[in-house]
């Protein structure tokens, strides 16, 4: 009898160890895969909404879809029929000058500022609020406030002429020739703010050590800047690049309400050529092309900024 009774103990100590250790084998992957449940609805709705749309975009590109889809396949007749068109033409060049401009303008405005700031100079906390704020608004409110301050009868020129400026004329935002660089300028305001705080950030890492030594032998604040610090700041400059790059590729909003790519179509960039045959033209082929054409223009960029950044971690 004793015998039976150790038999069932025994045999239900097992069961309860079994019982344990399945609940611990549970317990150990929901604690390793949790984040991956967590994530796993996030990833299928990016991977629908997103890289299946792309993926859509592009098949319909080499399609004669005009005001509803078409999948009969006609290869490059959009393409070749885009770079046919003067508007897209004018939109890579609007493009080039306002992408360069922005990104040139931004980056060294941005870096000044920056350098200013670094000095601990009084009222920094104050300055550096005012510079940043821009960067915290929407494009279509920076558009919409340029064309205010832009325009030849509300802005400048009509407070210059109030001043008795009567001879002062400033009226590129109706001016065909100089409507992109109104672009320009309402760009780098929004954007230089941002680009001084990345600096900033990494200025303030800088070893200060390195800076005391350069005093004591003699260097002066802008051979230090130029020689020993901005050297160093490198990767900080290479991001700042590609962020306003795609912010460039990608500008709707800003032109929009700032030009209305006018006058005439003198100041319209690729995305807004893109909304323009899509969704007013009832032409989706073309612009399915054009929307890949900025994609690849995007991917020209990012491509070999991953992979120098992949190259350095990988090399250390």
């Amino acid at each position: 009898m004793a015998n039976g009774e150790m038999s069932s103990i025994a045999i239900g100590q097992t069961k309860q160890d079994q019982k344990t250790g399945m609940m611990d084998k549970v317990k150990d992957w929901l604690r390793w895969n949790t984040s991956k449940l967590v994530v796993a609805p996030s990833f299928a709705l990016v991977l629908v909404f997103v890289y299946g749309f792309i993926a859509w975009t592009g098949y319909t590109s080499f399609t004669k879809s005009k005001m509803l889809p078409i999948y009969s396949f006609e290869g490059l007749y959009q393409y070749i029929r885009l770079w046919k068109l003067p508007p897209w033409h004018v939109a890579i060049e609007n493009l080039v000058i306002f992408g360069g401009l922005f990104i040139i303008v931004s980056i060294v405005l941005g870096c000044l500022l920056a350098i200013l700031l670094d000095q601990r100079i009084r009222g920094e906390g104050i300055l550096r609020t005012i510079y940043l704020y821009p960067m915290a608004i929407s494009f279509i409110v920076t558009g919409t406030a340029w064309k205010w301050i832009l325009n030849p009868g509300l802005g400048i020129e009509n407070l210059m002429h109030g001043l008795g400026w009567t001879s002062f004329e400033f009226s590129w935002l109706v001016d065909p020739d100089m409507a992109v660089y109104t672009l320009v300028i309402a760009g780098v305001w929004q954007a230089s703010g941002f680009v001084m705080a990345m600096f900033l950030a990494a200025l303030r890492g800088v070893d200060q050590e390195i800076i005391k030594a350069a005093y004591l032998d003699g260097a002066s604040i802008s051979r230090i800047y130029l020689v020993i610090i901005l050297p160093t700041l490198r990767p900080v400059f290479l991001s700042s690049f590609v962020i306003l790059s795609h912010l460039a590729i990608k500008s709707f909003d800003l032109v929009v309400a700032l030009t209305g790519g006018g006058p005439g179509y003198s100041s319209t960039l690729p995305a807004n050529f893109m909304y323009e045959m899509t969704f007013r033209r009832n032409q989706i082929g073309l612009g399915a092309a054009s929307a890949i054409m900025m994609l690849a223009t995007v991917m020209a960029i990012i491509v070999p900024y991953l992979y120098s950044e992949l190259r350095e971690k990988k090399h250390g």
